[in-house]
């Protein structure tokens, strides 16, 4: 039996100088020294983070940043004994409202509403399924389907209680557990565009992994390009995406995975079955001004496949998609259709563009 864990923090590469032009990647113009940005890189909810601020407000900013960054890790993170939601995964089924700071309650509601919206794509009571596998930790395995089966059946949201005006939740089942892995960047993401924000800057790239969220103009008045990997080949980008005052996040089955006997089983849980996603996808990119949603519904449109994703973003308009399929077919949204240059020909992909 082999086994390989892979973690890949740089799901995105980061926009620093002029040589990023040779990554795929480049400024609008290369900034001279009075326009260096202030930067900070740093490990945080189990990636590394780094955070990029123009102006004369950037050092301030990235120090505010920073730390709101850590504050949230030590409330939201299940791999701290003393974080709020390991405190309430240790009181699951006891029938104790937990109280919590009105973040950590609004992310859990947040979470909630995402697997009204997409039962069966969503579930952040997955924890308990999660450590079946052992993803997160040295020891990953195929679990035991019956253990497996008993793991499923304490995965329900809807047995994760929260009440926002009490400022408490409750899991109402013994043995389950909520991890906030897929919603947690995202939101950290828009708090700490908050304190960018209200330290009077207004041009920063802030890469918490795979969330990546921009402000205002990158260098030179043009919009940043960030670009989406190949989730065949790490080293190289199915495209480029323009953007402004968004945020783009993917979710792939390249990210984090082991192989035994041959087989490989990738991180990303379908919460119907309790087994890695089978949806026909690769990657799911979502670009969205709102940077929690984007970070949620990278991971949901993975699990739920092709088909259900398009339908999913044909109902409404806050958000655009980059998917890349098994089958070599990138499909981008037709919002993007300006804003994506496509660079995966190289590496035998097609690019279409799905219309309302």
């Amino acid at each position: 039996m082999k086994q390989r864990l892979f973690s890949v923090v740089f799901l995105f590469s980061f926009i620093l100088s002029a040589c990023a032009a040779s990554a795929g990647l480049h400024l609008p113009q290369t900034p001279g020294a009075e326009d260096a940005p202030a930067v900070r890189e740093f490990f945080a909810m189990d990636t590394l983070m780094r955070l990029t601020v123009y102006g004369p407000q950037g050092e301030t900013a990235v120090q505010s940043a920073q730390a709101e960054l850590n504050r949230l890790e030590r409330l939201l993170s299940r791999t701290r004994d003393d974080s709020e939601v390991s405190r309430l995964n240790a009181r699951a089924g006891d029938g104790t409202w937990v109280p919590l700071e009105p973040e950590t309650a609004e992310l859990l509601a947040f979470a909630r509403s995402m697997w009204e919206t997409l039962p069966g794509d969503f579930d952040v009571t997955i924890a308990p399924v999660m450590d079946a596998w052992g993803f997160g930790e040295e020891r990953c395995q195929v679990p035991d389907a019956g253990g497996l089966a008993d793991r499923l059946s304490l995965v329900d949201s809807g047995k994760l209680a929260v009440d926002l005006e009490r400022g408490a939740a409750r899991l109402e089942e013994p043995g389950m557990a909520a991890d906030l892995g897929a919603v947690a960047k995202g939101f950290a993401a828009g708090r700490a565009a908050r304190c960018v924000l209200d330290a009077g800057a207004s041009s920063a790239l802030l890469d918490l992994g795979r969330n990546i969220t921009v402000l205002g103009d990158g260098p030179g008045g043009s919009l940043w390009r960030v670009a989406v990997t190949d989730p065949r080949d790490t080293g190289r980008y199915l495209g480029v995406v323009s953007m402004r005052d968004q945020t783009a996040s993917t979710s792939g089955g390249y990210e984090r995975y082991f192989e035994e006997d041959g087989v490989r089983y990738h991180h990303i849980i379908d919460p119907k079955t309790g087994y890695p996603a089978a949806s026909g996808l690769l990657s799911v990119t979502v670009v969205s001004p709102d940077p929690q949603l984007a970070d949620a519904l990278s991971t949901a449109l993975f699990v739920a496949g092709k088909e259900e994703a398009l339908a999913f973003w044909r109902s409404g308009e806050s958000f655009e998609l980059v998917l890349c399929g098994e089958d070599g077919i990138v499909t981008v949204t037709e919002g993007l259709e300006e804003r994506f240059q496509f660079q995966g020909e190289d590496n035998g992909y097609t690019c279409e563009i799905a219309r309302r």
